[in-house]
C-alpha cells in the first residue's frame, strides 16, 4: 500500500493559495495526499493537485474548549479511516487539534508547520511573554512526540519555541515559495508618481493604518506618491479591519482601496513598490515573495519574517514597526530616485530565485517526509506538475 500524508489546515483557500507545493512534494515522494480542512470554494483546486479532501470544521479566531474538542473528535474519525503515516498540521489551531488527535491515536510522525506566531508573536508585555511560554510548552510538550518535526518560515519563530534553527528536527523554508515563471519582472510604470501597493488581508496586524499615515505624511512634504490597498477584511480574524474604516481611508487623497484581486502579478506591473508595515506575527509573507519575484522593492518593518527576507538598503528598506514617520522618509527618498527603485527591484528578484521558490520549498519538505519515513529522496524534477493552478485567493494573504 502507498504511504499516506494527511494535511490539517483551517481553510481550503489557505491551503490552495499557499501549500499546494507541499502537496506536490509529497506526491513526488510517492505519497498519497489527503487534506482535512473547512471546505468552502477551493476544494476543486486542491483536488486538481492530485489530493483528496475531507471536510473538517475548525473555527478560526476562537479557542473555545468545546469547539476544539469537537474538531479533535472529527479529525480522529478521519485519521482512523485514512490510516495516515504522517500528519502535517499547518498553523497554531490545526497544530493543537492535530496534535491532540495524533496523540490519542498514537500517530508518532507529526509535522508542525508554523506560518508565523500571529497574536502570540505580535503581542508585547507580560501577556505576550506568557502566551509564548504556553505555546512553547504545548507544541514541544503534550502535542509533540519523539518523532515530531518542525517547519518554520524564519529562524526567529524557531527560537520562540526554544528550538535552534540548526536542530535536526527543525527546517527553515522560504515561506510558501513562489513560482518565478509566473511572477516575472516587468518594466516600471511610467510617470512621475511613485505608485505603492499593499497586498494583504485587511488586518490591523498588517500595519495598514501605518501605511496610510506614512503616505499622508510623504504627500504633505511634497512627495508624489500614492497607495493602493488590495485585499479584503477577514471576518474570522479578531484583527480584521471594518469596511467603514477602509472606505474612510480610501476617501483620503492619494489612497485607494481596490478590494479583492485575482491577478497579483498585474498589481506589480502597474506599481513601483510593495509595502507591508507589519506589526509582527508573520512567518514569511507570500505577498513579499510575489512582489520581489516581479522585481519590485519592498518597504517593510523590523519584525520576524519580513526582516529575514528584506535586507535594509538591498531589496528595499526595513523600518521600526508603527513608525509612520520613518516609512514616510523612505517613501520621499524613493519617489525622487527611480534608478534606486529599479536597482532594489533587481536585487529582490535575485533574492527570490536564490532560495525562495516553490522548488526550494518542495525539496525542503520532501527531505522532512523522507527522514520521517526512512526513505531516500528522489532527484528533484524541474517544472510544474499536472493540475497546477493560477494564484487562487490572491489578495487575501
Amino acid at each position: 500500500m502507498r504511504r499516506k500524508i494527511l494535511f490539517v489546515v483551517t481553510e481550503d483557500w489557505f491551503f490552495a493559495s499557499h501549500f499546494l507545493p507541499m502537496a506536490r512534494a509529497a506526491r513526488e515522494l510517492g505519497l498519497e495526499v489527503v487534506v482535512a480542512t473547512r471546505l468552502r470554494d477551493h476544494a476543486d483546486v486542491i483536488r486538481a493537485s492530485g489530493a483528496r479532501v475531507e471536510d473538517l470544521q475548525i473555527q478560526r479566531g476562537r479557542l473555545e474548549p468545546r469547539s476544539i474538542l469537537r474538531s479533535v473528535s472529527a479529525l480522529e474519525d478521519i485519521l482512523e479511516r485514512e490510516r495516515a503515516d504522517i500528519i502535517h498540521c499547518i498553523a497554531h489551531l490545526p497544530i493543537l487539534v492535530g496534535g491532540l488527535a495524533a496523540r490519542r491515536l498514537g500517530i508518532e510522525r507529526r509535522v508542525f508547520a508554523l506560518t508565523g506566531h500571529g497574536l502570540f508573536g505580535a503581542r508585547q508585555g507580560w501577556r505576550g511573554l506568557l502566551a509564548r511560554q504556553v505555546l512553547r510548552g504545548a507544541i514541544r510538550g503534550v502535542l509533540g512526540s519523539r518523532r515530531s518535526r518542525y517547519i518554520f518560515e524564519n529562524p526567529s519563530d524557531a527560537r520562540t519555541l526554544a528550538l535552534s534553527p540548526t536542530d535536526p528536527r527543525v527546517s527553515i523554508v522560504g515561506g510558501a515559495g513562489v513560482d518565478p515563471a509566473r511572477f516575472v519582472p516587468s518594466p516600471l510604470p511610467e510617470g512621475r508618481t511613485l505608485r505603492v501597493a499593499l497586498v494583504a488581508r485587511m488586518l490591523w496586524s498588517k500595519g495598514i493604518d501605518t501605511a496610510v499615515e506614512a503616505v499622508g505624511l510623504a504627500r504633505r512634504d511634497g512627495a508624489d506618491v500614492t497607495l493602493s490597498l488590495f485585499g479584503m477584511p477577514d471576518p474570522d480574524n479578531p484583527r480584521s479591519i471594518a469596511v467603514d474604516q477602509l472606505q474612510a481611508w480610501a476617501a483620503r487623497e492619494g489612497v485607494e482601496w481596490q478590494g479583492f484581486t485575482s491577478d497579483v502579478a498585474a498589481v506589480w506591473r502597474s506599481h513601483h513598490l510593495a509595502c507591508l508595515p507589519s506589526r509582527g506575527g508573520e512567518g514569511l509573507p507570500r505577498t513579499l515573495l510575489e512582489a520581489a519575484a516581479c522585481g519590485r522593492p519592498i518597504l517593510t518593518t523590523d519584525v520576524p519574517g519580513c526582516r529575514d527576507f528584506v535586507r535594509d538598503g538591498v531589496e528595499g528598506h526595513v523600518v521600526p514597526p508603527e513608525d509612520a514617520a520613518s516609512l514616510a522618509a523612505r517613501l520621499r527618498h524613493l519617489a525622487d530616485d527611480r534608478a534606486l527603485v529599479q536597482q532594489m527591484g533587481r536585487h529582490a528578484r535575485e533574492r527570490v530565485v536564490s532560495g525562495h521558490t516553490e522548488r526550494h520549498v518542495m525539496d525542503a519538505v520532501k527531505a522532512v517526509y523522507a527522514d520521517l519515513l526512512g526513505v531516500g529522496t528522489p532527484a528533484s524534477r524541474a517544472g510544474t506538475m499536472p493540475g497546477d493552478t493560477d494564484d487562487v485567493a490572491a489578495g487575501v494573504r
